[in-house]
């Protein structure tokens, strides 16, 4: 099948479709929007907070969705959406995900993260219309393994709050499909940058609006934490093709490492953003940094023999197109705090 072939056969899946996405705002949410609405899907978007400079108004998209207003932890809500918007397929990426925050306010992760994830399972379940239902879990569900690259089949060990609540999310999701027989699969992704993603703490885009104004960039660790990134756009494809081989009931409960494949530490991150910003700034290593894994890279193997997905942006391609987007988005005035 060529890539024209490919395309008619990905629009016609998702035309007229009925989908729900949490965490609609978000990095991932807001490309996963324009993504579906460019393939003709009918998009409901859960919005708990009005965030003037996300990347749905960015886009142009709130006008073209169904947004409801509220949050995952009500139950009642995500059974009335589920329900009354006869929803076939959902994407669940709602969460707080921040790991910093996550540490210093533990239970409202868990209340998010957690409760949130079986409120929307416990609403697909008695969704009359459901055909698929991916999770977002996290490499962060590994916790932290001596043997990498993390795969699929390994145990799930989060310890610190963050990770915690991954794992409890990821296994919530298993132990839907196998004791009542929901269409669910899980992805756990590296990770996630892109344009649109406003949390300046990130390393990405932090170290991005630094060097746009010229200011030492900011790493919190000791530079050499070993990770995979994975371009947001790039994340959209691959739950797009998830979904799609959804079909396929054989995958159904299963769980797939998406990456870019490429693994980098902090420090040789920052110095290739500097490079391709044509920028000579020094970081600035606060080596400050607590409760983190130190090293987490994915095997994406499974990814490309099951779903015969593969990337299709590697680090350099993914980090041109984000810092684009960052210096157009600052240099109209976007928000640097």
């Amino acid at each position: 099948m060529d890539n024209l072939e490919r395309k008619i056969k990905m629009h016609k899946f998702w035309r007229d479709k009925q989908v729900f996405i949490t965490g609609s705002t978000g990095l991932l949410g807001s490309w996963l929007v324009k993504y579906l609405l460019e393939r003709g899907a009918k998009v409901v978007g859960l919005v708990r907070d009005d965030v003037p400079d996300s990347n749905l108004q960015h886009l142009g998209l709130f006008n073209k969705m169904n947004i409801v207003r509220g949050d995952i932890e009500n139950y009642f809500l995500m059974n009335r959406i589920i329900n009354e918007y006869e929803i076939e397929t959902v994407f669940h990426l709602a969460a707080q995900t921040i790991v910093t925050v996550a540490n210093h306010d533990p239970l409202s992760t868990f209340e998010a993260n957690i409760k949130g994830t079986w409120n929307v399972l416990e609403a697909c379940r008695h969704g009359k219309f459901i055909r698929q239902v991916i999770v977002s879990s996290s490499d962060k569900a590994y916790g932290e393994k001596e043997k990498l690259p993390y795969k699929e089949d390994d145990q799930l060990k989060g310890l610190h709050p963050y990770d915690v609540s991954k794992s409890c999310a990821d296994l919530i999701a298993q132990a839907y499909h196998k004791t009542y027989d929901l269409p669910v699969c899980i992805t756990r992704c590296a990770n996630l940058y892109g344009g649109g993603d406003l949390n300046f703490s990130r390393i990405i885009p932090g170290t991005i609006r630094s060097a746009f104004y010229n200011e030492q960039p900011i790493i919190r660790s000791d530079g050499k934490y070993l990770r995979d990134y994975f371009y947001a756009e790039d994340a959209v494809l691959a739950f797009l093709t998830l979904a799609e081989k959804m079909q396929d009931k054989k995958i159904h409960g299963e769980a797939f490492n998406f990456s870019s494949g490429i693994h980098v530490t902090v420090l040789d991150l920052v110095t290739k953003i500097l490079k391709l910003m044509n920028k000579k700034l020094s970081p600035k290593i606060l080596n400050e940094t607590k409760h983190e894994i130190k090293d987490q890279y994915l095997s994406i193997q499974k990814a490309g023999k099951v779903l015969d997905w593969h990337p299709s942006y590697d680090l350099d391609s993914g980090l041109k197109k984000s810092i684009k987007w960052y210096e157009e988005y600052l240099s109209k005035g976007g928000k640097n705090d």
